[in-house]
């Protein structure tokens, strides 16, 4: 269908024909725009030519209109859906609207223009930006992309054509704003220069790009790998471990049950050797029974001849010479393998406690409070994450990165017990934390004092500056000896000993204790430190785990 629209199309306008003619070479054209095309060489006696395939023309030349042409773009334009649509569709632009330009010099019949002169700030159709290319006079205008605005692309001061571009200021200016106006004695070069130096430059930020963003691509494919590898080592390191705890289970419920069968088989050694000797008591006394109902038998008999032959034939005539009934030795029965076995529990229960319980068994993870937080630190909805709010850099390279007052507090204070909590800061190159203490205000808050965290004597702290640690407390910094870069810092503030203790909490390696000798309650604090330009925009982040294991209730809960 293109190819039928283009057959009843006008070379010039661009539109649909109107009172199309026919120049002896074959091409057609609407009248208007034949004739204006010919006026504009400023003869009406020729020569004329076609301004398609350029052909001289007969002075005498009559155009006619093809009826026959005529008719079949009418049919055309009514048959077809879109011919009103198509009809004011310029080649490869949007449906015109009333914001369409047209010629400036067809007066009688507008035609929609294709280009604009500068030199003469009119807008031309395509038959006089032909005439443009053409006639020697106007072949050195600068002729552009149609435009509503010429001016836009003029100098505003002196009006001229905008041909120099002012490296200084980067802005396009025209040969006066060099020579005389606020140009002057700018370096500037022509436009095309300008224009090859920056496609250079794009060019060479374009490579850069490429660079960086294959880079970039390699990065997310190592932090998927580590993603992947993460995963399936705490997969290969839960199996690991679980299977310990499996066979120290195994052995300590093998030694539970031999415990119980050695304090078993006690029991019916004592239980047995008791019967027996309860058995050879009961003899005795049946025995001694026996002899004292026969000797009372004796006694009761008159017949001196029987009595006598009674007691010779039981043997009575002697005196019995009883043995003594043996006392029971009560040391026979003292549970003294039943001790040992509970002193071997014992051995084994000290044994495990010095590695029970773990300082993890005292993790918490203090929500913090962002009625504390410095106004250009952000805190997280769940309070578990603070980091520096977006700032310009002109404002943000003031502060030191370690300026102590951009920090914010924990809720939760401590007064006694032993408290312990993790912090994850990563590959962060600039962080400070520590613990501070100070008067509560009436909102629960402490006083200002804590703004100078490691500067002051209620305060103490880590430091930590691309690569580099200090201890920091009343003004005093101590530099600190870190043979791996910590990703994770571990407190431990043991309020009984008067110990605050900095951990690497992966590896749970002391960096470092302070003697904390304090009445007052002892805050957690945080430093995210400044950031600019993004290098220092990662957050610090509360470390914590689900359903924390209350160590002393289920220690203590049985005793109760």
């Amino acid at each position: 269908m293109g190819t039928v629209e283009e057959t009843f199309k006008c070379p010039v306008c661009q539109d649909f024909f109107t009172d199309p003619v026919a120049l002896p070479c074959g091409h057609d054209f609407c009248l208007t725009c034949i004739q204006a095309v010919w006026e504009t060489e400023g003869s009406d006696e020729g020569p004329f030519f076609c301004p398609e395939c350029q052909i001289f023309l007969p002075s005498d030349l009559t155009l006619q209109v093809n009826t026959s042409l005529q008719n079949k773009v009418k049919d055309f334009t009514t048959n077809s859906p879109s011919a009103a649509e198509l009809r004011t569709t310029p080649p490869s632009r949007a449906t015109v609207s009333s914001s369409t330009i047209h010629c400036d010099h067809c007066i009688e019949t507008p035609s929609v223009a294709i280009r604009t002169c500068l030199t003469c700030d009119a807008s031309l159709c395509q038959a006089h930006a032909l005439q443009h290319q053409q006639r020697s006079a106007l072949r050195e205008h600068t002729v552009v992309e149609v435009t509503g605005d010429p001016l836009s692309l003029k100098c505003r001061e002196h009006r001229e054509e905008l041909k120099l571009f002012c490296m200084e200021e980067r802005v396009p200016v025209c040969c006066l704003c060099v020579l005389v106006g606020m140009h002057k004695n700018h370096k500037a070069f022509q436009l095309h220069e300008a224009c090859t130096d920056f496609k250079s430059m794009l060019e060479t930020t374009m490579n850069k790009l490429l660079k960086r963003r294959s880079e970039a691509e390699h990065a997310i494919r190592d932090l998927e790998s580590l993603y992947t590898q993460t995963v399936k080592s705490a997969a290969d390191f839960r199996e690991r471990i679980s299977d310990k705890y499996s066979r120290i289970r195994v052995v300590l419920d093998g030694d539970e049950r031999l415990m119980m069968q050695i304090i078993d088989a006690e029991e019916t050694y004592m239980t047995e050797w008791l019967e027996a000797h309860r058995g050879i008591m009961e003899a005795q006394i049946k025995e001694i029974d026996s002899l004292r109902a026969s000797s009372k038998s004796l006694l009761r008999e008159t017949n001196e001849l029987r009595f006598l032959q009674q007691i010779t034939a039981q043997n009575l005539c002697d005196p019995l010479d009883l043995a003594p009934i043996q006392e029971v030795d009560k040391d026979l029965c003292d549970p003294e393998k039943l001790r040992t076995v509970e002193r071997l529990v014992d051995d084994l229960s000290v044994a495990l406690s010095q590695h029970f319980p773990r300082m993890w068994s005292y993790l918490s993870s203090p929500a913090l409070d962002s009625k504390s937080a410095h106004p250009k630190l952000e805190i997280s909805q769940d309070r578990k994450q603070v980091y520096w709010r977006r700032q310009p850099v002109s404002e943000a390279l003031s502060p030191q990165p370690y300026d102590s007052q951009y920090s914010v507090l924990a809720q939760e204070s401590f007064t006694t017990g032993r408290h312990y909590w993790e912090v994850i800061v990563q590959d962060k190159p600039y962080w400070l934390m520590g613990v501070t203490t100070g008067s509560v205000n009436t909102k629960g808050a402490p006083s200002q004092s804590f703004s100078s965290l490691g500067v002051n004597n209620t305060s103490w702290c880590i430091y930590h500056g691309d690569g580099q640690y200090l201890a920091c407390h009343d003004t005093q910094e101590k530099q600190l000896s870190v043979g791996k870069r910590v990703r994770k810092l571990g407190i431990l503030a043991n309020l009984q000993k008067g110990e605050l203790s900095f951990y690497d909490a992966d590896a749970m390696t002391l960096l470092h204790t302070f003697c904390v000798q304090c009445t007052e309650p002892l805050y957690p604090m945080l430093n995210p430190c400044i950031d600019v330009n993004g290098l220092n925009a990662q957050p610090l982040t509360m470390f914590w785990i689900k359903d924390p294991w209350d160590w002393h209730g289920n220690t203590n809960g049985g005793k109760e």
